[in-house]
């Protein structure tokens, strides 16, 4: 075998840009999707020429070994769960699933089973994480001992068509933005050991703006932190202030910004998979380097809800398949692993669990740093988008 046959099960907002990357990497083959709603998988079965099924149709189905987990997070866990039980590999969207010990058991059944348990973000692997790593692990700014991530904006409710399950349990920006920082931390850094966090809810209701959606102009109760900010303690002795928010109009931090022995580096908006790399020696000046011409860093994306002054963005979603399609089918290492994704999972549920009751929180999880991809391995993933492929 040298391809897996992969099925889409969620053919909601993010489906799009899966489904249209995966017919450019090798090791994959798009068959099938699935969606609660028909209608939509149809839809998205008509645009990409695959077959549109039911959930249960989908992973009944022999010729299918790689299920994508795109549902919302609180359907990650029942969903991920049935697709390993019919024996199937497993990707899945951020988080790997809403509770902590849910993700731990579908770790176990990955395992126990013998099959490969991807969740995302895969962000980390794309060509602006890889140029942050290559440096780091060169030395050019010594070992790292602090620095700042920051995520902030005004929410979901100004562009996506139905954010309500954002200001729900299970949503929040640290379930659903934390894990794209977290991810690259520890791929530069290594495991988190300890947290210590507080949290708020900045607006208790939120009003749709989107201009596209029929839900425009509906009050959300906000159920869950939409503003909270956390001190993480790494295994290496670094220290990382982490703030996640909903909650601000406007700000000007970079997303990532490590401060090591003999410089310091920022990394870009880990939400993409290239951008710009500074870094600086001692009290030197910031020096840029560009990632766009390594492989999985040219833009080639840009969002439809973006005004035109914005530029394009690197988007090589799926990349996080191709790496454990590589992994089932060459023994390659698997770096985007449910490993991963469950030790992200414990340190954001510790995150706000320690901001509920004010006390440090241990992390009990650990690994070792994902294997680098090297940039030859990376261009080996990619073969490119066919003529005939288009965005959804």
């Amino acid at each position: 075998m040298d391809t897996l046959n992969v099925g889409i099960v969620g053919c909601g907002n993010i489906s799009g840009i899966y489904l249209q990357n995966i017919l450019a990497y090798r090791g994959l083959s798009l068959r099938a999707c699935a969606d609660m709603r028909p209608e939509v998988a149809q839809a998205q079965a008509g645009r990409h020429e695959i077959e549109a099924l039911s959930v249960d149709a989908l992973l009944g189905r022999d010729d299918i070994d790689l299920v994508v987990n795109l549902t919302i997070p609180s359907a990650h866990f029942g969903v991920s769960l049935a697709a390993l039980s019919a024996g199937k590999h497993v990707f899945s969207e951020k988080p790997l699933a809403v509770d902590f010990e849910q993700g731990r058991r579908l770790v176990d059944e990955a395992e126990a089973r013998g099959l490969h348990l991807g969740c995302a973000p895969d962000t980390f692997l794309g060509a602006g994480g890889r140029l942050a790593r290559q440096l780091i692990d060169g030395g050019a700014v010594g070992r790292i001992l602090s620095g700042t991530a920051f995520l902030m904006s005004h929410g979901m409710e100004h562009w996506h068509p139905d954010p309500e399950f954002f200001f729900k349990p299970g949503g929040g920006p640290i379930l659903d933005m934390a894990p794209y920082y977290l991810s690259t931390l520890v791929n530069l850094i290594g495991p988190v050991k300890r947290v210590v966090s507080m949290s708020s809810i900045g607006f208790p209701e939120r009003i749709v703006t989107t201009e596209t959606s029929p839900r425009k102009g509906e009050r959300i109760a906000v159920e869950t932190p939409t503003h909270v900010m956390a001190l993480l303690e790494f295994a290496s002795g670094a220290q990382v202030t982490f703030c996640m928010s909903w909650d601000v109009w406007k700000h000007g931090h970079p997303a990532i910004e490590l401060y090591g022995t003999e410089g310091s580096l920022r990394v870009p908006d880990p939400n993409f998979f290239g951008g710009d790399v500074e870094i600086t020696e001692r009290g030197g000046d910031w020096q840029v380097r560009n990632s766009g011409e390594m492989p999985l860093g040219a833009p080639n994306w840009r969002s439809p809800n973006w005004a035109p002054e914005v530029p394009s963005k690197a988007n090589y979603r799926a990349l996080g398949l191709a790496d454990l399609a590589s992994a089932v089918l060459q023994g390659t290492p698997h770096r985007s692993s449910g490993r991963l994704g469950l030790h992200v999972l414990e340190i954001m549920h510790s995150i706000l669990e320690g901001a509920a009751t004010g006390q440090p929180k241990a992390i009990t999880t650990t690994l070792e740093r994902p294997a680098a991809l090297a940039d030859g391995d990376a261009a080996g993933l990619w073969k490119g988008l066919p003529q005939t492929a288009s965005a959804a």
